[in-house]
């Protein structure tokens, strides 16, 4: 499998130790879940509204948190399209199918409910002749009202003349709730709750211009809906990190200074050519020391199983201290390797 890694060669920031330099890099991670290759096409439905048997409970629920079904319901379907939309983008599936009309239904009540019944999972993709299906299980939104009047001054041109300015502020938190269910192996992919917090103020003389902050939550909770879909879709997609590797810049002889300088530059072919040569010298710290750089830029070059052989040399043979840590973090990356092989396949 072909990697991109990224050096950031202007990256010169010195570790605890003196005797290293740090270098960025960016890492190809698989992604959080794993969709088997058979499947090739998706329903999706929003299973937000409550069952009849729990709607009381959902009503006092939406008066406590000041919630109303109509923005569960708008929210709710900014998160499908959210969902579908970002799905469509990454051409991982070859259909998918919106199921607007089904009989499934919630808790409510901001519960993240229990898991479908298979038979129902397994009627929905046979009608719809998909492979999977991604469920919208719970969207809630929790919202805080806070109010206070202080004393204030008009300025007129009689005077200042004694006032009152109205606080109005509103906390809200929005939390979605999704599954993945594979009917074939009977397995359910992943199971997330996502939330965003959102702040609304005002502040003014008029208590109605004050409340106008909190006329914008109902898009506000829709944008962040919608959001959170784009954001549940991208667990199914490889994603890069940026992470730090520490390589050794002082050894006995003046090489590694040179090799220091131009790994600054970004010269890393001739810094490892010199490195190279100093795996053979005579001072067991400076071979030690080279064999773990040769390690580092064999990562650099996306060669892992050679850099892992250079990281182990390093501590077994010359007791490196960080070759035995470098050892572990490369054996985890030929693990995300071998998985993103796997997923790539797909």
């Amino acid at each position: 499998m072909k990697k991109f890694i990224y050096i950031l060669s202007g990256a010169l920031l010195l570790s605890s130790c003196s005797s290293t330099n740090l270098v960025f890099i960016s890492v190809k991670e698989p992604a959080p879940v794993t969709v088997p290759d058979y499947v090739k096409s998706i329903a999706i439905i929003n299973r937000t509204m409550p069952s009849d048997k729990t709607k009381t409970l959902n009503k006092i629920h939406q008066v406590l948190s000041l919630e109303s079904e109509n923005l569960v319901r708008e929210g709710s379907d900014a998160s499908v399209n959210g969902l579908i939309d970002e799905l469509a983008n990454n051409n991982r599936f070859t259909n998918i199918v919106r199921v607007d009309s089904t009989d499934v239904t919630s808790f409510g009540a901001g519960v993240f409910p229990s898991p479908l019944d298979w038979d129902q999972v397994d009627k929905i993709c046979r009608e719809t002749n998909t492979d999977a299906l991604f469920s919208l299980e719970l969207f809630d939104t929790e919202s805080k009202l806070n109010y206070a009047a202080t004393p204030t001054s008009i300025n007129t041109g009689l005077g200042n003349i004694p006032a009152l300015e109205h606080h109005v502020n509103m906390n809200t938190l929005v939390k979605t709730g999704w599954r993945m269910y594979d009917p074939s192996s009977r397995t359910i992919l992943d199971e997330s709750v996502i939330s965003k917090d959102m702040m609304f103020s005002g502040n003014d003389i008029n208590p109605l211009a004050a409340a106008q902050a909190v006329i914008g939550k109902k898009e506000a909770v829709k944008q962040v809906g919608n959001a959170a879909g784009h954001l549940y879709a991208n667990k199914i997609d490889p994603y890069w990190i940026r992470v730090h590797r520490e390589y050794f810049v002082r050894g006995k002889s003046g090489a590694f200074a040179i090799a220091k300088r131009k790994a600054q530059t970004g010269n890393w072919n001739e810094a490892a050519d010199i490195w190279m040569q100093q795996t053979k010298s005579p001072n067991r710290k400076t071979a030690g020391r080279a064999c773990y750089n040769m390690a580092i830029i064999n990562e650099i070059n996306g060669n892992v199983d050679a850099a892992m052989s250079w990281a182990q040399k390093a501590y077994e043979n010359y007791r490196i201290r960080l070759g035995l840590d470098y050892t572990n973090i490369l054996r985890h990356r030929k693990a995300d390797e071998e998985l993103l092989t796997a997923q790539n396949a797909k």
